[in-house]
């Protein structure tokens, strides 16, 4: 499979299963989308009838750069219709262009695989104080009562970790919510619980935190530089944005509180491990300039995502709304380029992406290990397929006391992946989001065997844009 497009004058051709890319000029990119259906005399045929246009003479020279008489003219260009053939002919042979699908075949082994626990998100607190309007938590309760974990659940949950990860070394534990500074001491000792657990049982913890800020301090920011891998920092961009849809529990805003707090722990961690994470919604359609607003304070790593929201929320986002959308991701993506340019380059999450490795085969068939390698823990010790599915009572498997008693779930998240997919067979940028998210598919459509449409477009452009600002990068190498 072959996906081609054109983006910021670069002409782009993705051979979707090796994973490579191709800068092409227009000549090459014409012959690439005739390449597989047509014949080599009826490639040449059509390229010199497209080539030989007035308007197109001008894009093909010889080897001397000079235009020459129309014969000399269209001598050169067969010739050069001729020699790109041999070029994609070999590099088809090379296994670098028009490559096979190995892994559809390599899937049957893959559904068989065993798997471990890798990773744990500890709902330290179903509780929060903001209001944000978009929460699927609904403001920290996920679909239950308020509560806070006990230091006993959260030793229970990292035991069931350990008792669970097999021989795998290195494992997560990230501190989620609701707010989780709402329950910082617990934080503080499971931390200290799980250093204790690593030189008995030979383990490596990282451990991660998400919070809105609203508690930091400088206390809490010592520690997290001490023991926290990575930390998610919540806020939208721009003040009006921002506090329009996370206001706290009284309808101020929270970004006069969060903002300071958020530059400042940013610095102290040298620009690195950690994210600001917005959401846009159909409130702010101009996202990149969120995006831009984040940048401009000075941070490194961002993140502003669209919200997944029901259709009839006035904030949802709209299939109407793409062209917009697209426009807005071609915007940021020019703007990370000037940036690199200027030497003030920053990283946006979803254009992060590895075109010379990537994930490894399992990732890039089955995305974040939900429900299998990776597993929500509840207040209370419930264990969910993800954070997005607690409080569901058809997606609770167990809990951390007894285990997994729902193996029936697990095997269905194992199952899950691209070729499961109908929607993802085709797609050719199935081995960069791997399938989507499986709640998402499952709050869209009732299974987490299907797509979330509006999401899986927005993905296809992330991944274009990506793709060009790598483009963009080698050139600026040259």
């Amino acid at each position: 499979m072959v996906h081609q497009y054109k983006n910021n004058g670069y002409n782009i051709v993705l051979d979707v299963n090796s994973g490579m890319v191709h800068v092409v000029d227009d000549l090459a990119y014409d012959i690439i989308a005739m390449y597989e259906d047509n014949s080599r005399d009826h490639i040449i045929a059509a390229m010199v009838e497209k080539y030989s246009k007035p308007e197109n003479m001008d894009l093909i020279i010889d080897e001397s750069g000079a235009k020459n008489n129309f014969t000399d003219y269209m001598e050169s260009l067969v010739r050069q219709i001729s020699e790109i053939i041999d070029d994609i002919e070999q590099l088809k042979e090379d296994g670098n262009l028009f490559t096979e699908d190995v892994y559809e075949n390599y899937i049957y082994d893959f559904k068989k695989r065993s798997t471990v626990v890798k990773a744990l998100c500890l709902h330290i607190a179903h509780d929060c104080n903001l209001a944000c309007k978009y929460c699927f938590a609904e403001e920290g309760e996920y679909k239950g009562r308020r509560a806070l974990m006990s230091y006993e659940v959260g030793k229970q949950a990292l035991d069931f970790l350990v008792a669970n990860s097999g021989k795998r070394r290195n494992l997560e534990v990230d501190f989620f919510g609701g707010e989780p500074l709402m329950n910082f001491q617990v934080v503080k000792d499971l931390v200290l619980y799980g250093r204790e657990l690593e030189k008995v049982h030979d383990k490596k913890f990282r451990f991660t935190l998400t919070t809105n800020g609203i508690l930091l301090d400088d206390d809490i920011m010592e520690f997290a530089n001490r023991e926290m891998s990575n930390v998610v920092l919540s806020i939208d961009g721009r003040k009006d944005i921002n506090d329009m849809m996370r206001p706290s529990r009284n309808g101020k805003g929270s970004y006069e509180i969060i903002m300071p707090k958020f530059q400042k722990f940013a610095e102290s961690r040298n620009q690195d491990n950690y994210y600001v994470r917005g959401t846009f919604t159909r409130n702010n359609l101009d996202f990149s300039e969120d995006v831009k607003h984040l940048a401009d304070l000075g941070f490194k790593q961002i993140s502003v995502e669209p919200v997944v929201a029901p259709p009839e929320e006035p904030y949802a986002l709209r299939e109407e709304d793409l062209p917009v959308l697209f426009e807005e991701y071609d915007k940021l993506a020019k703007f990370i380029i000037e940036r690199k340019r200027e030497g003030k380059d920053f990283n946006f999450f979803h254009f992060m992406i590895d075109l010379s490795g990537g994930p490894c085969v399992a990732k890039r068939l089955s995305g974040c290990g939900s429900g299998t390698e990776y597993l929500a823990v509840a207040p209370w010790g419930d264990l969910y397929p993800c954070h997005q599915f607690v409080g569901m009572p058809e997606f609770l498997m167990g809990n951390v006391f007894e285990g997994v008693k729902r193996a029936d779930i697990q095997e269905e998240f194992k199952q899950c992946n691209v070729y499961s997919k109908e929607k993802c067979k085709k797609c050719f940028a199935k081995f960069y989001c791997s399938g989507g998210c499986a709640a998402n598919s499952y709050n869209c459509h009732g299974t987490i065997n299907d797509c979330y449409d509006i999401g899986c477009e927005l993905q296809k452009k992330r991944v274009e844009c990506a793709i060009m600002i790598k483009a963009a990068e080698h050139d600026m190498m040259d």
